[in-house]
């Protein structure tokens, strides 16, 4: 079987999918539980949504300065101290 992953909220004592699934009934699953990030669709805004995530990925220090480099593979440019 493939994976699925789904969005889902917790009543307080089931788990109710955001959107229709299908599964085979009377069938046991493993199920791994993660709580999702906030999205625009939960309410949250977009600034919210980025705060949320700030700070998840990993990345070079000079990442935002340095971008294309990383991205592209393109010489580093010269630091300006």
């Amino acid at each position: 079987m493939t994976e699925k992953v789904l969005t889902v909220v917790f009543d307080g004592e089931v788990l109710r999918p955001d959107t229709p699934i299908e599964l085979e009934p009377n069938t046991r699953y493993r199920i791994t539980i993660q709580e999702a990030l906030p999205s625009i669709q939960d309410g949250a805004d977009a600034w919210s949504t980025l705060e949320s995530l700030t700070g998840t990925v990993e990345a070079p220090r000079d990442w935002a300065h340095e971008h294309d480099h990383y991205l592209y593979g393109t010489p580093k440019r010269e630091s300006k101290s």
